[in-house]
This record gives structure tokens, C-alpha cells and sequence, in this order.
């Protein structure tokens, strides 16, 4: 079962000090992991270290820690949601998304949800075998599995590991119905599998196009996909007829949502079938993470963002109810709604076909099949 991460107090006041901006990373620093006893703060030891590291922070490494967790399915019961499972190949995302939701998960590893989340990443390295094995057990009844709920399937590790082709042929093989959600144009390198599984009625795939703006993009987004390449992945997937959606995530009142009309009928234009938005969740320490990076990148505009969060969500930074988390209320969330149903429908972003269930079978085991084989002789032999 999925713990709803949100419901948790807002955090206290924060300090009015900015960090410096940290190259090629999406936040500046590693804020407070929520479980741990003890804080800590910086110490200048005479050495002018604070200064000196506050005019140009070291660049931090990407690192990978295997998972040893013994399942590939994460379970849900979210009425907000979707879908009821999803395969997380791996947790952190290098794609530094300041916004992301999935930040305070990366507390449940004694890790911060500031840098360690996009820099110290975890894999599971058998997540293939252990999801044929999940698969294969009596009783499994299908239905849709989600990559990229957590953190993005496609991320640039992805691309010397290939876990999440390895997840995808084994969903093919067993004839199970998917959905992907991405930021990378790297989808496009399964365009193979993707293909014959849509030709089954059996994938669909959407494309997160947050702004077309790409300073505004590698600013909120530092090492993901540019807005055109995700554009152009939408439009590779509609050539190999794979039915491919924009998700614009999130709409950030003050800072991108002017352009949700631009965004959707650019994704039209690229071969997208359907659309939807989410508003701007700011979960446990995500909020002080993203206050600190609106005074570091928009000083001017930063309270007047802030505002209008608090105004799509009853006066707080964030909602964690389920029915307004994703939408938000008032005049202005209601506003959005409403822009949105409207292009959506001009635009005719409403293709949405249920994926089919129906053609999940499981296939014969080989191990299996060859002690069978090795069986019968002897059997025969006794007769």
C-alpha cells in the first residue's frame, strides 16, 4: 500500500540566507532529511572554507548503490491515481527536477531529498528476473503497470544499464499493458518493443513537457531532455505508431502556467493524442527546497509565486488531500481547469483508449520446460 507522503506539517520558518547556485544540479544543497535526530550547520573554522565554497560550490558526482530489494511492484490504493502498481527501476533522479514530488522519498534511505536525490542514485540490478518472477505467481490478475511514477525510467544512467528495456521485454513477453511517463527523449531507443506493443493495444507513453522556454527549463529541469526533444520524442513515437501523450507537470502558478495552451498545441502539432496537467505539489521538504531556489533564480517574482500556490491551496504550500492534491481549488486552480478542458477539446487531446488486459499469459518457464523434457526418458524407461 502507497503511504501518502504529503500528509505531514508544513515546515518551520526558514533562514533568510541564499546558497549559491550549484552548476548542473537542480538544488543548491542537501536540506534536512525529516527522520533524522540530529541537524547540522556549517562552521567557519577560520579558514574562510563557508566563503570560499559559497562563491563556487564543488561539483557533486553521480554515484549508484545497488537495490536489494526482493520485489519489482510497488502497490497503491490512491483514488488520485491512474493505476494500482508500477515498476521503479530506480530511486533518485539525476534529472534534477527542483519540483519533483519524489524528493522526500529519498528520506526513506537515510539520504537527503536536496542533493542526494538527484546525485546518489540506487538500481535494482535483477529487476527483470524479479518481475517475471512476480508475474508468474498464481492468482496474478493483470492490469495497467506505470513506469516512472517514483522517479523517471529514462533517466541518463538508463542508458549504459538498459534495466528498463529489460522490464519492457519481459512485459511483451507476458502480453502485459503498460504506461510510461518521461522526460528523456531516450524512450525513443525502444521504439522496437514499443511498436509491436502498441500494435497489441498494449502501451502508451507521455512525454512531461513542463515549458517550452528553455532557459526556464534548464533552470528548473538541469539535466533533463530539452523541451524540443521531448517534443521531437512525442513526434518519433506517433511515426512508429506508438500512442504517445503530454503530461504538462507541474503547472507553477506565476512561472510556467501562461503557457499551457503553447504547450499542448505544440505536442498536438507533434502527433500527441491526449493531454493532462497537475498542478504543483510541494510535499514535506520540497517546500523549503523550492522557496529557496524561486530567491535564487527569481528573487522579483518569488513571494508573488508563492502567493498564488498559497491560493490554489486553501492559504498552505501544499494540500495532501486526495481529490485536490493534483488539481488544487479556488478561483485560480478553477481557472486552469477550465483553460485547460477547453484547448484540450479544441485541440482534440482526448484519444485515450483503455490498454488491453486481456492478452496477459504467462509464458512457459525454459528451466522448467527442459526438466520436463529430461523427465519423460526416464519415466518411459519403466515401462
Amino acid at each position: 500500500m502507497q503511504r501518502n507522503l504529503d500528509a505531514e506539517p508544513e515546515a518551520g520558518p526558514q533562514s533568510d540566507a541564499v546558497p549559491a547556485l550549484r552548476r548542473g544540479r537542480g538544488v543548491s544543497d542537501n536540506v534536512g532529511n525529516r527522520f533524522d535526530r540530529y541537524g547540522s550547520a556549517p562552521f567557519d573554522d577560520g579558514w574562510e572554507s563557508i566563503a570560499a565554497e559559497s562563491l563556487a560550490p564543488p561539483s557533486i558526482p553521480t554515484s549508484l548503490t545497488r537495490d536489494a530489494s526482493r520485489s519489482a511492484i510497488s502497490w497503491n490504493e490512491s483514488p488520485d491515481l491512474g493505476f494500482d502498481r508500477a515498476v521503479n527501476v530506480y530511486r533518485g533522479c539525476e534529472h534534477g527536477c527542483v519540483y519533483c514530488y519524489a524528493r522526500p522519498s529519498h528520506a526513506y534511505l537515510g539520504l537527503s531529498p536536496g542533493l542526494d536525490f538527484e546525485s546518489r542514485l540506487t538500481f535494482k540490478p535483477d529487476i527483470a528476473r524479479l518481475l517475471e518472477r512476480e508475474l508468474r505467481r498464481p492468482g496474478y490478475v493483470a492490469n495497467t503497470m506505470q513506469l516512472g511514477s517514483n522517479t523517471d525510467p529514462y533517466q541518463p544512467v538508463e542508458r549504459t544499464l538498459a534495466l528498463t528495456r529489460a522490464v519492457l521485454e519481459v512485459l511483451e513477453r507476458f502480453g502485459h499493458p503498460v504506461t510510461i511517463v518521461t522526460k528523456s527523449a531516450g524512450v525513443l531507443r525502444d521504439t522496437d518493443i514499443l511498436a509491436r506493443m502498441a500494435g497489441r493495444g498494449l502501451v502508451r507513453v507521455w512525454l512531461s513537457v513542463t515549458t517550452l522556454d528553455p532557459e526556464l527549463a534548464r533552470r528548473m529541469e538541469p539535466r533533463a531532455a530539452t523541451p524540443q526533444r521531448r517534443l521531437a520524442a512525442i513526434a518519433g513515437l506517433h511515426a512508429a505508431g506508438v500512442p504517445a501523450g503530454v503530461l504538462a507537470a507541474p503547472m507553477i502558478p506565476g512561472l510556467n502556467d501562461a503557457e499551457l495552451e503553447r504547450i499542448l498545441e505544440a505536442a498536438a502539432a507533434a502527433g500527441a493524442t491526449d493531454a493532462s496537467y497537475v498542478l504543483l505539489r510541494l510535499p514535506l521538504e520540497l517546500r523549503q527546497m523550492f522557496e529557496t531556489w524561486l530567491h535564487q533564480h527569481y528573487p522579483q517574482r518569488a513571494r508573488h509565486v508563492l502567493n498564488l500556490v498559497r491560493e490554489t491551496r486553501a492559504g498552505a504550500l501544499n494540500d495532501s488531500r486526495f481529490g485536490h492534491r493534483f488539481r488544487g481549488q479556488g478561483v485560480y486552480a478553477d481557472m486552469l481547469a477550465q483553460r485547460f478542458r477547453r484547448i484540450a477539446g479544441k485541440l482534440g487531446l482526448t484519444g485515450r483508449q483503455p490498454l488491453d488486459s486481456s492478452q496477459f499469459l504467462v509464458p512457459i518457464d525454459p528451466a522448467a520446460a527442459s526438466r520436463v523434457r529430461a523427465a519423460v526418458p526416464a519415466q518411459m524407461a519403466l515401462f
